[in-house]
């Protein structure tokens, strides 16, 4: 036997005759692969290693799943510019898959506790995703596939996400966590954006506009910034809903880093909002804040918060103060009742109004705008344009689906709000959950004119903070152990109002 000191470990090992042949053959397999697929399946196989390594952490932690998910939501539409052929958005649905896996066999000897996922939020995802579900049997539905594809971003990840959280995301520290993950992730994309605004796009980017990105991004002369996401409406709406978010943290936050860091990041997402030119996502600072001054409940702050919102509105609709700036006066358009693109949408609208009169459950899931031209080119919704998320809903699921989406997203906003208002204690906690119910309720009211809501990144990050705002008792909880044990006082008399 050799003794300990002797053996022979790590790269020493493939000095063995058997190691160089094993790595030798998997090198000329490698090889052969690579020379008969091409450059992408050589990436593919080179990220291999690192998957491997990614799938044993997330068995080992299995709230990595979770995290991963929000970066992946992040980069998944911007890779596929430069890589094309893999579904990089199934990554989604993988991802999240393997962290119920990673759950059940992290505690294969012991019972998952169920019980702990056995919230609001979670009954009403079921509830959302059971109607997506009935939809199978819709009459009018011509594609299967289309039903999968759309059903995903609609109800299933929220079905997916939300016990995951529960279950696993209990401490306080998931949820800094979980916003520094966002932070980190929406800054890069704004550097992102200041480089596509300032220098221009790069080869891919501009293959893209070429291929017909350039009719909605290229608009007299200018460019709307998109940066690595799917389009420049959804970069305007997510980094207005950080924008919100962080406002809400860095206004409530009583730690000096918290507030330069999140002070900065919202900054720079309400900035990412306006050279997106996207007007709609004005509807999320509008609405996340006016959610804000309810919560708070303090009739001085109410009463400012409508002064200035007031003011807002009066200077785009009633001024032109800056009109010399572009992103100024695209985003004044938005408060025009003549603008022509708001009169085409309303005319889609009384189309689809005529169409669905007799269609309560809507044409089918997938069946409607233009992603629908991949599935069901020759259906009669394909060929109308949706613009709304709430539009879309109508089309596809009927008012049926529209009226049970509405109860669905305003019970969790308005029992998310009611957990964050009297079941967390600590002021600059609090104000965390007020930046995620604000986010929500900006993106629910950002629906109305884009279909933001159920996109990538917002989707993964709204379904995220949706779940985190029904836990937020018991991570309220686990702050108040974190203090006691770190021996740093409580100042529960101090009201939130007080912070702002």
């Amino acid at each position: 036997m050799l003794n300990p000191v002797q053996k022979q470990t790590g790269a020493a090992g493939f000095g063995k005759p058997l190691t160089i042949m094993i790595v030798l053959g998997l090198a000329i397999m490698f090889a052969a692969v690579i020379a008969k697929k091409g450059f992408v399946t050589a990436i593919l196989l080179s990220a291999l290693p690192f998957l491997l390594f990614v799938i044993n952490r997330i068995f080992e932690t299995p709230k990595l799943s979770v995290f991963i998910t929000i970066f992946m939501s992040f980069i998944a539409i911007g890779i596929s510019r430069y890589i094309k052929g893999p579904p990089y958005g199934l990554s989604i649905d993988a991802l999240l898959v393997l962290g119920y896996m990673a759950m059940f066999f992290k505690n294969f000897y012991l019972k998952i506790d169920w019980s702990m996922a056995a919230k609001g939020v979670t009954y009403a995802a079921l509830i959302w995703y059971g109607y997506a579900v009935f939809q199978l049997v819709n009459p009018e539905v011509i594609s299967r596939e289309a039903w999968f594809y759309s059903m995903r971003g609609v109800s299933l990840y929220m079905l997916l996400i939300a016990p995951l959280v529960l279950i696993l995301m209990r401490d306080y520290k998931d949820l800094n966590t979980f916003l520094y993950i966002w932070c980190i992730m929406s800054l890069l994309a704004t550097f992102k954006g200041l480089i596509q605004a300032n220098i221009g796009v790069d080869p891919f980017e501009q293959a893209w506009l070429d291929g017909g990105g350039d009719v909605t991004h290229i608009l007299f002369g200018k460019l709307r910034v998109f940066s690595f996401y799917s389009d420049a409406g959804q970069f305007g709406a997510a980094q207005a809903h950080l924008g919100v978010t962080a406002t809400i943290i860095f206004l409530t936050a009583t730690k000096k880093k918290d507030k330069i860091f999140f002070g900065i990041v919202g900054l720079a997402s309400f900035y990412g909002m306006l050279i997106s030119g996207t007007r709609g996502a004005m509807a999320v600072p509008f609405a996340g804040f006016f959610l804000l001054l309810i919560l708070i409940r303090n009739v001085k702050l109410v009463t400012l918060g409508l002064i200035m919102g007031i003011a807002v509105f009066v200077f785009f609709k009633y001024t032109v103060i800056l009109n010399n700036v572009e992103q100024i006066r695209r985003m004044r358009t938005a408060f025009d009742p003549n603008d022509k693109s708001l009169q085409v949408r309303l005319d889609n609208q009384k189309r689809l109004k005529v169409y669905l009169a007799t269609r309560p459950f809507g044409g089918g899931m997938g069946h409607a705008g233009d992603k629908a031209q991949r599935f069901t080119p020759n259906g009669y919704l394909a060929h109308i344009a949706t613009d709304s998320w709430y539009v879309m809903i109508w089309a596809e699921q009927g008012i049926v689906g529209l009226y049970l989406h509405l109860f669905v997203l305003f019970f969790i906003i308005g029992k998310g709000s009611y957990i964050a208002m009297f079941r967390v204690r600590d002021p600059a906690l609090q104000g965390k959950f007020f930046g995620l119910a604000g986010g929500i309720f900006g993106i629910m009211a950002a629906a109305y004119g884009n279909g933001v809501l159920g996109q990538l990144p917002t989707s993964i990050v709204l379904y995220t903070s949706m779940a985190f705002l029904f836990v937020g008792e018991e991570i309220s909880e686990s702050y108040d152990k974190y203090l006691r044990d770190n021996n740093i006082e409580f100042e529960e008399n101090k009201a939130i109002n007080e912070t702002i």
